[in-house]
């Protein structure tokens, strides 16, 4: 661990790492029961919904909202209730005895007698300036919130795996023509994804290719695709771009602490938010490799909250 003294280092009771829909909803429960937890915003405040646009299947938004106000109403709501939202990156934790041993930002030292994780999972995308840009406007990374925007509309969908047969098949419920990009010639997805996806009239395979870049002023109007084999290169008129080449959980930083998966995600036990460190609990998308939604991830959080209140109590905390 860096050079960094915790003699005089801040005490809490519950520290929750991360602020999207699992961290600020683990925040409203603990602060409602007065365990005033601090909250470390962590470098995307609001967690992947600061960009979407309208999110419409949140339960009590029957009008839908926009992400971004969203996170914000889930902020307000957990500091009315007590809850200290700060901005910082845990860089360095010590979970081998407790109180727990965080470094915030490289320096600032906390003490904390239980810890939530809820710090998420990042879409990976392709490295393409415009998706970026294009993000919440066409670009998409889950079928599943972003499908319905498509209505009657022609979308591709970049992978080869499980998630990206998956999102083409459900976005033929939606969309008119439904694209699979993949930079090989066969899918590396389980034989009856592959089935399926095959089977299915809307979809049209386009193999080999790679896309280059994503095309539009304000929304996504077409990809510029690229042949591995032969290096030619074809535009694809489509309103909609989604991402389906996997998520990397944030996760790195209790590598030497807690158990993970084969891909990173965080393990937790039956039942619970547990992890394999009393005192450690975990929430959102740092555990769920399959769910991946904000109300799922709120979900999470309420239990991770509960699980930490009694465990304080059972220790008289």
């Amino acid at each position: 661990m860096v050079d960094v003294d915790f003699t005089l280092a801040e005490r809490r009771n519950v520290v929750i790492i991360g602020s999207g829909p699992a961290g600020l909803t683990a925040a409203l429960y603990a602060a409602r029961a007065n365990l005033e937890p601090l909250i470390l915003q962590g470098p995307e405040p609001g967690g992947q919904l600061i960009t979407t646009t309208d999110v419409e299947n949140f339960p009590g938004f029957p009008d839908g909202i926009m992400g971004p106000e969203m996170m914000i109403k889930f902020e307000e709501q957990a500091v009315r209730f007590g809850a200290d939202l700060r901005y910082g990156i845990v860089t360095e934790v010590d979970l081998s005895e407790s109180p727990f041993k965080l470094v915030i930002d490289e320096e600032k030292p906390i003490l904390a007698k239980t810890i939530i994780v809820s710090t998420g999972a990042s879409a990976k995308y392709l490295g393409i300036e415009n998706e970026k840009r294009l993000l919440g406007h066409g670009v998409s990374s889950c079928a599943t919130c972003d499908g319905a925007f498509f209505k009657d509309q022609e979308v591709a969908v970049v992978g080869g795996g499980d998630t990206a047969m998956e999102e083409a098949l459900f976005l033929t419920r939606f969309a008119s023509k439904v694209y699979v990009i993949h930079r090989r010639s066969e899918l590396r997805a389980s034989k009856i994804m592959q089935e399926r996806a095959k089977k299915e009239d809307k979809i049209e395979f386009i193999w080999d290719s790679t896309v280059e870049d994503v095309l539009g002023e304000k929304e996504v109007e077409s990809v510029q695709l690229k042949n591995t084999q032969t290096g030619e290169t074809s535009t694809l008129p489509v309103q909609g771009l989604f991402l389906a080449i996997g998520h990397t959980p944030n996760t790195s930083v209790f590598k030497d602490f807690l158990d993970m998966d084969d891909l990173g995600y965080l393990v937790t036990q039956a039942d619970s938010t547990y992890s394999n460190i009393d005192g450690v609990f975990v929430s959102g998308d740092a555990q769920d490799r399959v769910y991946r939604q904000a109300v799922t991830a709120a979900g999470t959080g309420c239990m991770a909250a509960m699980d930490a209140e009694r465990w304080l109590a059972e220790r008289g905390s």
